[in-house]
């Protein structure tokens, strides 16, 4: 066990002199509002909505989005025999039914073509192979959109669905979007679903361009200024390894830990620059990477890359969505065993990774957030005044390093400071899993000793000398320390 209670003292690897009265701003759980999964048809599965359960229970979760609610194994459009538009809703209603009663309102993202009404067949390389051409007819597209509106109006009421956000497509900038130009034929397809949405229901709320690699997002606000569109946010997506070139059109290395929150902060200056300075942010897709890496999206790393990721985009965006939330998942394929590096935050068999705790860890994070010199520490304060604070040790996989110890000098008045940790012996069932020989299908016994592994231990006190604690951290390990003072009971 990597841990060190020490007095505070003038030397260590890093000391944090933490202010209660040090300059301060409000800090909206932005990170954990919004979660990606699996395309919509995955919804019904009751293995889902259990990791759905157990994200809630964790975060403050609000909205998920996923791909493909329009795809045909949901069922939406048909044709008769003579071309007539034919719609059934039954998988539509079992699939939000089962977000609302769970406690989560879909951000639906109105994707992909219905092969009958597909102008061509331009199918992706996904496993469930969604149509991406432009419709072969705007009327029938556009009627279509409406009356799906007005049933999800009809069926949860519009005082209900005002709430939801509707998003136009997945990455039009990408190979999801056969339109061409691409740019051009997207704005179009923007045009007529925005326009449909407002004409069933001015409350309605519409946005895009829902771009790869922070694209598109100043065109589109340009776009629909000028030819009066509605638009209520703007969304876009960006990976920790998207390149440099396909972000910002340099050659420049950009690490891991600051690709994110550059491209929210390049989207940020170009909608305080633009005709709509106030439209709403929110990155519907972001993750440290967009390949299938164990050492990465399964590993401990994901702690402080979460945190600092968290720490470095605060104000610059609305709503981020981490992609995604469960290995219930099934772009590349049937998942083939539990750590095969999924994007999501609990693997295959309900087993929570490290990146779900890092999330349950980061929650318990205050509403305001302290200035503080550090770029391994995020200070945050509750309403009630006691003292939320994160702390971790940053290493790229692959990378050798040592601990990393942090000394906090606290206010005046600190009671108690208790710590839980993140880390090989905490939190983390990577462990557990090659000690049982990281079976390909683990039978029930070791689901369940897996899931144990992964629980996040009790909270250890932190003896308070000299008015400061001392945290160590092992390599990619993650704390939160909670600091009570003596007006808490």
């Amino acid at each position: 066990m990597f841990a060190s209670i020490t007095p505070f003292i003038a030397w260590g690897d890093e000391q944090v002199i933490v202010d209660a009265s040090a300059p301060h701003h409000s800090f909206p759980h932005y990170w954990e509002q919004m979660f990606g999964s699996g395309r919509a048809i995955l919804t019904l599965r009751d293995s889902y909505r259990r990791d759905l359960r157990l994200v809630k229970g964790a975060t403050d979760l609000k909205f998920v989005r996923f791909h493909a609610i329009l795809h045909d194994e949901v069922g939406v459009y048909d044709e008769d025999k003579h071309g007539t538009p034919l719609y059934n809703f039954s998988y539509v209603d079992q699939i939000y039914d089962g977000l609302l009663e769970n406690g989560v309102r879909p951000f639906v993202e109105l994707s992909f073509m219905p092969r009958k009404l597909a102008s061509r067949e331009a199918v992706h390389s996904f496993k469930y192979h969604p149509i991406v051409a432009p419709p072969r007819d705007y009327a029938k597209w556009d009627a279509m959109i409406s009356a799906f509106a007005a049933h999800v109006i009809e069926r949860y009421g519009i005082d209900e669905v005002a709430q939801w956000y509707f998003e136009v497509w997945n990455e039009p900038n990408l190979d999801f979007w056969a339109g061409t130009p691409a740019q051009a034929t997207y704005f179009t397809l923007y045009d007529h679903t925005a326009r449909a949405l407002k004409q069933v229901n001015a409350r309605l709320r519409v946005g895009g361009p829902s771009t790869a690699q922070a694209a598109w997002v100043g065109a589109l606000i340009h776009h629909t200024t000028e030819l009066k569109v509605p638009l209520d946010f703007v969304s876009t997506h960006v990976y920790a390894n998207d390149t440099a070139k396909d972000v910002f059109a340099t050659r420049e290395v950009i690490p891991r830990a600051e690709m994110v929150c550059r491209a929210a902060k390049k989207v940020r200056d170009e909608v305080n620059s633009s005709p709509r300075p106030d439209v709403p942010i929110i990155w519907s897709e972001y993750n440290a990477t967009y390949f299938n890496d164990p050492k990465i999206t399964d590993a401990l790393f994901m702690g402080p890359w979460l945190a600092d990721t968290v720490r470095r985009c605060d104000g610059l965006a609305d709503m981020m969505s981490y992609w995604t939330f469960s290995d219930v998942f099934e772009e590349q394929g049937v998942v083939r065993r539990p750590f095969y590096g999924g994007f999501g935050l609990i693997a295959a068999g309900g087993i929570p990774k490290p990146a779900f705790n890092a999330f349950k860890m980061l929650h318990k994070l205050g509403v305001e957030r302290l200035d503080v010199d550090s770029e391994h520490v995020l200070v945050t304060r509750r309403t009630d005044g006691s003292l939320v604070i994160a702390l971790w040790n940053y290493v790229l996989p692959g990378q050798n390093a040592l601990p990393s110890t942090i000394a906090l000098r606290l206010p005046q008045g600190a009671r108690t400071a208790r710590v839980i940790r993140l880390d090989a012996d905490h939190g983390d069932a990577g462990g557990a899993y090659a000690r049982m020989g990281s079976p390909q299908y683990p039978t029930p016994p070791q689901l369940d000793a897996l899931i144990k592994a992964s629980a996040l231990t009790a909270p250890e006190d932190l003896a308070i000398m000299n008015e400061g604690v001392s945290v160590t951290l092992p390599p990619n390990g993650l704390a939160t320390v909670e600091v009570l003072f003596a007006d808490h009971r």
